[in-house]
């Protein structure tokens, strides 16, 4: 017998998954108006920069909703400029992100999208630049001659670029060492082909540069910090992405600054609780940012599939970072999936505090695993004080970086610990 449940929460399940919107057909479904600060404000950096190679800095937490808000932000200014807009994890494995396959995937990036929008770009020049490509990855230039003189479409050959680039890193680290010292000859290359772009599309680039703040901070800071200045040549603008954690690091931060002109927007989670009531057990939560949640999951599962109690209760568990929100409804589906399977004749299955509980359990210890007695001590203080004994601590930052600490803005910088964190150090006895 199959439970006439099991097809509603597949549903749900799937509507889940842990992506960001990234199509028109996903915002049309899913999307919840939500961000528009953060978009007027990075609208106001590329329309008002005197200067049209301006570079962005836009921080947040892993999870925030950047993602999707970039998405829609790109949608926006898609009629008035060229815009580029990819994630980083699209053409290099995240443990392998450097300055130089950064600008080369915005290289390939936007000769993939001048494609997409069939630009008519003369077939001399695409072609010299196709060549380029293949000696970058040592593709026989001869078949670059051959999409040329056939009119075989060139998109075939970029995908096989795209996918080279992805899964071999022997030639990402022949391209790295090959322009490591030579930056200005990779970056001469990338203007050719924004000038060529513009100068066919009639619109300035854009380029946005998603998922770099899921990188480890090792790497931001070799990339934002020891390599900036190689960043910032491209001559057109670019959006890229980073973690919060890095804009609390000094150092890095005043180079940032320094670099891009305090063009730096740093986004929110959201705040569900004043400073000094978050901690308390009769703290009430804010009820527009309870029905922006709620309404971010009403969308992708079915109401009646949730106790409305328990739903607030995930909201609370998110800490208002969206992914977290999206993550624990999603392990409550998955809960309830394997019960519908196993008592089919049950219809009044429903996510309900016990699921929540169980869920909680399990997504508490992928949290468990990593942290340490020092990491204890951090997330002891951060808990009483809403704040670390000293912001540049690089286990603090660790912490910053994975969640485990969120951080919250109003008048007043301040932070506090994930409450999936805080339900499992209370197991422990540490808070």
């Amino acid at each position: 017998m199959v439970s006439p449940l099991l097809e509603p929460f597949r549903e749900a399940y799937r509507n889940l998954e842990l992506l960001p919107l990234r199509s028109d057909k996903e915002l049309q479904r899913f999307a919840v108006k939500y961000g528009t600060e953060i978009i007027e404000e990075l609208e106001q950096l590329v329309e008002d920069s005197p200067s049209e190679d301006g570079k962005i800095i836009l921080a947040g937490h892993r999870g925030c909703g950047k993602s999707t808000l970039l998405y829609e932000f790109k949608r926006k200014l898609d009629d008035r400029y060229f815009v580029v807009f990819f994630s980083i994890s699209d053409t290099i494995e995240m443990s392998d992100v450097n300055h130089v396959n950064i600008l080369f995937s915005i290289a390939v990036q936007m000769m993939s999208e001048a494609e997409a929008q069939n630009l008519t770009i003369k077939d001399s020049i695409k072609k010299s630049f196709y060549q380029w490509f293949a000696e970058q990855i040592r593709t026989e230039t001869n078949q670059a001659d051959a999409t040329v003189e056939t009119g075989f479409n060139f998109s075939s050959l970029l995908a096989h670029i795209k996918g080279i680039l992805k899964i071999n890193s022997t030639i990402r680290e022949e391209i790295k060492q090959k322009y490591e010292r030579r930056i200005n000859d990779l970056v001469a290359q990338i203007n050719i082909i924004a000038s060529a772009i513009e100068s066919q599309s009639q619109k300035k680039i854009l380029v946005i540069v998603d998922d770099i703040d899921k990188i480890d901070l090792a790497q931001v800071r070799d990339i934002f910090q020891s390599h900036i200045k190689a960043i910032m040549l491209p001559s057109f603008r670019i959006i890229m992405t980073i973690p919060i954690a890095a804009l609390r690091e000094v150092a890095l931060k005043a180079t940032l600054q320094t670099e891009t002109n305090d063009q730096i927007v740093q986004m929110p989670v959201y705040k569900l609780f004043k400073q000094g009531d978050i901690n308390s057990p009769n703290a009430i939560p804010d009820p527009q940012i309870i029905a922006t949640l709620t309404e971010i999951i009403t969308k992708r599962i079915d109401p009646a599939l949730i106790d409305p109690d328990t739903l607030e209760k995930i909201c609370l568990y998110s800490g208002g970072v969206l992914r977290e929100l999206i993550r624990i409804t999603n392990d409550c589906c998955r809960v309830c999936l394997r019960s519908v399977r196993r008592y089919p004749d049950d219809n009044t299955l429903k996510i309900n505090q016990a699921v929540l509980e169980q869920s909680i359990t399990e997504l508490s210890l992928d949290f468990a695993e990593s942290i340490g007695t020092a990491d204890e001590e951090i997330i002891k203080t951060v808990y009483k004080k809403s704040k670390p004994k000293d912001l540049k601590d690089q286990n603090f930052l660790d912490l910053l970086h994975g969640l485990y600490i969120l951080e919250y803005r109003n008048g007043d910088l301040w932070y506090n610990v994930h409450p999936i964190v805080v339900e499992l150090m209370k197991k422990r006895g540490t808070i």
